[in-house]
């Protein structure tokens, strides 16, 4: 695609576009010009032919450790307020992409940068990771979505004591407690992040997408979710997908028709 970023490296292998996050002079931490960097990336690549998106960090020891410290410094009341709105607003725009997004954790991952990872579908951690949201040690609380996203992906009482304690933990804990899906060593964190979007880039892409923003609206009362899911379904029948493989499947006789049943029930009567 030839996109240019200043701070993220951009690799685009077909279906699966690979992504850098290449601030290693600060950590590869978050400030307001790599949020809209990202964002633009996202909203370019929805439109061409990427399926799937891969976030790493340069070098070994960060994934994203946070969110720029230098600019928050700077923040009073007012600016606070609009830095948490910006960081806030780009992990409601990757979890409301049609694209499935992987975060291959390889290295330390709080604050901002678990907040990052929260936002996306799958997470694969590296045994040298080290995630957590440690706000609290430098007199914040999380400001990118991770008091409300943590709770739904640990329960309450697990996320209320990881944010209080602002405790570290590392890749193979993550894995056990739920904030991550896999965790391996860490050479192979990229491949692992492929191997597990093969068997879901297998499927078509709109029932992918169409699943993902259904599952999103379990956070909402049950009645709305329901809604939701059942608006995602009928959407599902704009494509000539399952029909057509419901009539391959008759074809091929792995299905039967009423006609066919109805006979063979009366074969077997007489």
């Amino acid at each position: 695609m030839g996109e240019k970023y200043e701070h993220l490296l951009v690799e685009d292998p077909g279906d699966i576009c690979r992504v850098v996050i290449n601030r290693p002079h600060d950590r590869n931490s978050l400030n307001s010009e790599i949020m809209e960097e990202l964002t633009d990336l996202i909203v370019r690549r929805e439109r061409a032919e990427t399926r799937a998106m891969i976030f790493t960090g340069a070098g070994k020891t960060y994934f994203i450790g946070g969110a720029d410290g230098i600019e928050m410094m700077q923040c009073d009341t007012d600016s606070a307020k609009g830095f948490s709105q910006r960081i806030q607003g780009l992990f409601n725009r990757m979890e409301a992409s049609p694209l499935i997004l992987v975060a291959a954790i390889n290295g330390l991952c709080f604050g901002g940068g678990f907040e990052f990872a929260m936002a996306c579908d799958l997470r694969i951690a590296s045994t040298e990771a080290r995630i957590g949201l440690p706000e609290v040690k430098v007199g914040l609380i999380p400001g990118g979505g991770g008091t409300q996203r943590l709770p739904r992906l640990v329960g309450e009482g697990t996320a209320i004591e990881m944010i209080l304690s602002g405790r570290l933990y590392k890749g193979r804990d993550a894995a056990d407690m739920g904030l991550v899906h896999r965790v391996v060593e860490q050479k192979n964190v990229l491949e692992a992040a492929d191997q597990a979007l093969e068997s879901i880039l297998r499927q078509p892409q709109y029932a992918i997408s169409l699943a993902k923003h259904a599952v999103h609206a379990s956070r909402e009362p049950l009645e709305s979710g329901l809604k939701v899911e059942k608006e995602q379904f009928a959407r599902c029948f704009e494509h000539h997908f399952f029909a057509d493989l419901m009539r391959r499947q008759i074809r091929e006789g792995v299905l039967r028709t009423t006609a066919d049943k109805s006979r063979l029930i009366g074969e077997n009567q007489g």
